[in-house]
């Protein structure tokens, strides 16, 4: 349902909590790109082991930034769905605490997910624990490790779309936003939720990476900007 009047410090308190979605959404944005597209994207070699051991060893520092950029992407999204929940509680708080349900789950399997990363850096550190494992036995493990990142970190896509669709669902509701922008939300979402779901049926639903991803992306950026710089579109009762 649309959100009813408001007065003028409903509405200053509903703008607060929009434009720190917005931030948000294009904040972590941004440091997932960084950690996903630059750090991954250029140390992980999925055709080798040896090759991505020996960029890790090579580029250690960087890849331990790019596990910190996780993490405060991941901190991010926090703020972000708080932000949401405070925003759209009033049109539907228990589909609102849904939402904040499939994000947590999505935050918990992302950020254990970091914790494979570590233990690859931990196996090419050397040390008592993996002195007897030669050099293709510890180029595996670490790969094993990363794959086991790479997993944990797809398979927290389905609980994020699907957390997604709900709060665009509200925001559809709502009429917070264009009602074209939250209705893209919800296939964007959904697109993500199911292509995620598709890969533990089968790996060849990798293909269509960019046809899953690209319009979450396009969604997120839209909708970020949209509440940063022009806010929500909440009906006033001024002087109430």
């Amino acid at each position: 349902m649309p959100i009813t009047e408001s007065t003028d410090a409903e509405f200053a308190t509903r703008q607060r909590y929009a434009r720190s979605a917005g931030a948000m959404y294009l904040l972590t944005m941004v440091t997932a790109l960084f950690g996903e597209g630059y750090v991954r994207g250029s140390l992980l070699v999925s055709e080798s082991a040896a090759e991505t051991s020996r960029n890790l060893i090579e580029s250690n520092q960087l890849f331990r930034v790019g596990l910190a950029t996780d993490l405060l992407t991941f901190s991010g999204v926090v703020v972000l769905v708080w932000a949401l929940y405070q925003l759209l509680q009033p049109v539907d708080r228990r589909l609102a605490a849904l939402a904040v349900f499939f994000r947590l789950v999505e935050l918990g399997v992302h950020f254990s997910a970091v914790a494979f990363g570590v233990a690859a850096l931990s196996l090419l550190a050397g040390g008592e624990y993996v002195r007897g494992f030669n050099e293709a036995q510890l180029n595996g493990l670490v790969g094993l490790a990363l794959r086991a990142q790479g997993a944990g970190l797809s398979l927290g896509f389905i609980p994020l779309g699907l957390g997604s669709a709900v709060f665009a669902v509200l925001l559809f509701r709502s009429r917070l936003v264009p009602r074209g922008l939250a209705a893209w939300g919800i296939v964007a979402s959904l697109l993500l939720a199911f292509y995620s779901f598709g890969i533990v049926l089968s790996p060849a639903t990798t293909d269509y990476f960019y046809v899953a991803m690209l319009p979450m992306f396009v969604y997120e950026v839209g909708l970020g900007l949209w509440l940063l710089i022009k806010g929500v579109d909440l009906p006033t009762q001024r002087g109430a």
